[in-house]
């Protein structure tokens, strides 16, 4: 069993920055894959941004130069740097597996007021 832990979230102006851990715990030697997904009000869960095992990185559209995923293998831990945050940015954070196979966080809630 895997548990995941998001943190970091709040409530910030347009153009703020935020920073988002997620902590993973349980029966698990080593990190995966691993992504950043949202839900924004009212609407399903999509993808944020994804790292390899290896550090390669690759992100949403609408985010790509904005935000910045990282991982620590030894800590378990993933990160989500998010600069020049946007009303449109407002959602629950959650990160998980690349293809999302555990069992979903309780998540952080980000919200940026314009």
């Amino acid at each position: 069993q895997v548990q995941l832990v998001e943190s970091g979230g709040g409530l910030v102006q347009a153009g703020g920055s935020l920073r988002l851990s997620c902590a993973v715990s349980g029966n698990i030697f080593t990190l995966p894959n691993m992504g950043w997904y949202r839900r924004p009000p009212g609407k399903q869960t999509e993808w944020v941004a994804h790292i390899s095992i290896g550090g390669s990185a690759n992100y949403e559209a609408s985010v790509k130069g904005r935000f910045t995923i990282s991982r620590d293998n030894d800590k378990k831990t993933v990160t989500l740097q998010m600069n020049n945050l946007q009303p449109e940015d407002t959602a629950v954070y959650y990160c998980n597996t690349g293809l999302a196979e555990w069992e979903w966080g309780q998540g952080t809630q980000v919200t940026v007021s314009s």
